[in-house]
């Protein structure tokens, strides 16, 4: 199955990257390249671009369609936590702009194989680094009621998370759960038909939340922008596009605390503490697609656009 991955806010994410020729630039969710094709196109052959995805097939895809950019380009198969430790190896202390374009490609979500959907019967993986010896399967099968229930509650934000728990463990009882329309057909039980009749498909939810538990999707990014705000030179900004409500929440508060790092009591007539800022938060409210965009691609709808530039004193 060819990668194919429609990417979205490209435009948007360029233009606020503001691409310098022979700057360094960097895509910690490297994907299909959609992005990154455009960053190689404004680079001069003085210019740098360094790719990252944990994903192998990212990884083949992406380094195919950047050949023709040569050696200003370096593909790593990691992930975007390690990102200064893979900068130093390659002696990139700074870089002018970084990437993060989070979630679930459409690649991964069309490729049935791979489990992430719950459109398909397909055996139940949803890693996103195929090296991860743990599964979504031993999440379902392995973790008790109570955890089940925080995940489906939390990441997935469901409202029948405390009923889609129950259910799991009860059918995991009889037989371990080995596939995506299984548990798809476990939620289907656990959900009001008049609920599941307006509200969408009934499995998007644990899905989402056991994709994000098991991939550390919030973790991760939640211990990674301090350290890449940190490598941005001076005017460097980072472009970051979410699709879920808790990682856009974390990259506002994270934009913020950086911006405006002090924590002073607020009656203190000047700071005390010490805490400088680190640049501006460049998207006071996120960006979002355009109308035309979510009509060509619906994926695009939930996506939300945050910015933030690098400034030294």
């Amino acid at each position: 199955m060819e990668f194919k991955h429609k990417s979205v806010l490209l435009e948007e994410t360029i233009e606020g990257l503001r691409v310098k020729p022979d700057g360094i630039y960097v895509d910690g969710t490297l994907g299909g390249a959609g992005h990154a094709g455009e960053v190689c196109r404004r680079l001069s052959a003085k210019g740098r671009f360094i790719g990252i995805d944990q994903d192998q097939d990212a990884i083949i895809a992406a380094g195919e369609r950047l050949a023709v950019y040569g050696e200003r380009v370096t593909v790593i198969r990691s992930n975007y936590c390690y990102m200064v430790d893979e900068l130093k190896k390659l002696g990139i202390r700074q870089v002018d702009g970084i990437l993060l374009d989070l979630g679930v490609s459409s690649y991964q979500l069309d490729n049935g194989e791979r489990g992430f959907s719950y459109r398909t019967d397909a055996p139940l993986d949803m890693r996103m680094d195929q090296r991860q010896t743990r599964t979504a399967a031993d999440i379902i099968n392995g973790y008790e009621e109570k955890e089940l229930y925080r995940i489906i509650r939390d990441y997935g934000e469901d409202k029948f998370a405390k009923n889609i728990a129950k259910h799991i463990v009860a059918a995991r009882q009889k037989a371990p759960i080995r596939t995506t329309g299984e548990l798809t057909e476990i939620i289907r039980q656990s959900i009001p038909m008049k609920v599941q009749a307006t509200g969408g498909h009934p499995a998007k939810r644990t899905f989402q939340a056991v994709r994000i538990e098991l991939n550390r999707e919030l973790d991760v990014l939640r211990e990674s922008l301090d350290g890449m705000i940190d490598i941005l030179s001076d005017g460097g900004r980072i472009c970051v596009i979410t699709f879920h409500s808790l990682e856009d929440r974390i990259v506002k508060t994270i934009f913020r605390k950086n911006e405006n790092p002090c924590t002073c009591p607020p009656d203190f007539p000047v700071c005390v503490c010490g805490k400088k800022s680190r640049g501006k938060v460049i998207t006071r409210k996120p960006i979002l697609p355009g109308r035309q965009e979510q009509e060509e691609n619906p994926r695009s709808k939930s996506a939300k656009l945050r910015i933030f530039e690098r400034r030294y004193e």
